[in-house]
């Protein structure tokens, strides 16, 4: 059985933020990865090409296929902002209505720029996400009060 094709490389996290083209799109990552790292207490490593995450865990599906993936991250995606995070709880879709101009799937929070948002709820949105994810998986990640 496959695995996950997303996994953690040696790749620069800040040659991935230097090549973001929008200034202003730079300068909400690197607030975002400042962000996650706080929560996480982990330090940021490249997923794949375009993925910066923080921490990890290992799932395994009832299907049998199983990985690793990070317990927080986000990308740079023209023209959003994507934080890959669990928001299925009602306690999450509360705040999601709080948060400010957003757009959410499954797992993906796209936001076009940080001053859209509160910034103080999606730092809830995050930590919560990421206690979820350590509650169902486990996990190498050390959240901050």
């Amino acid at each position: 059985m496959k695995g996950n094709k997303t996994k953690a490389t040696d790749a620069s996290v800040e040659a991935y933020l230097a090549a973001i083209e929008d200034p202003a799109a730079r300068q909400d990552c690197s607030v975002v990865v400042q962000l996650m790292g706080k929560i996480t207490g982990q330090p940021p490593v490249m997923w794949g090409p375009t993925i910066v995450g923080f921490g990890s865990y290992h799932y395994t599906y009832a299907s049998g296929r199983e990985g690793d993936a990070c317990i927080a991250g986000f990308a740079s995606r023209k023209p959003n902002i994507c934080v890959y995070l669990l928001a299925d709880s009602d306690r999450q879709q509360a705040l999601l209505a709080k948060l400010g101009k957003h757009r959410m799937t499954k797992a993906c929070l796209y936001i076009r720029r940080l001053s859209d948002i509160d910034i103080k709820v999606l730092e809830i949105l995050i930590a919560t996400s990421v206690a979820e994810v350590e509650r169902r998986h486990g996990g190498t990640s050390r959240r901050s009060a």
